[in-house]
C-alpha cells in the first residue's frame, strides 16, 4: 500500500501481530453472535413444535 492510498489519519502498515490480534477478536464476537443466534432460533422452533404425548393412545 502506497502513501498516497493510505487513508489520512491512519498509519500506513500496522505490525502483523496486532492485526493478527485484532483479526481473531472479532473472529471471536461473531462466532459468539452466530453461537447466541443459532440458540435463540432453536428455542423459538422447540417452543413452536407441539409436545409429543408418549402416553397418547396406544394400540
Amino acid at each position: 500500500m502506497d502513501k498516497k492510498d493510505t487513508p489520512p489519519g491512519r498509519p500506513a502498515e500496522r505490525p502483523a501481530s496486532s492485526a493478527r490480534a485484532e483479526r481473531e477478536a472479532r473472529l471471536a464476537a461473531a462466532l459468539r453472535e452466530n453461537l447466541r443466534r443459532r440458540k435463540a432460533q432453536a428455542r423459538a422452533r422447540a417452543a413452536e413444535a407441539p409436545r409429543r404425548d408418549d402416553t397418547a393412545k396406544e394400540g
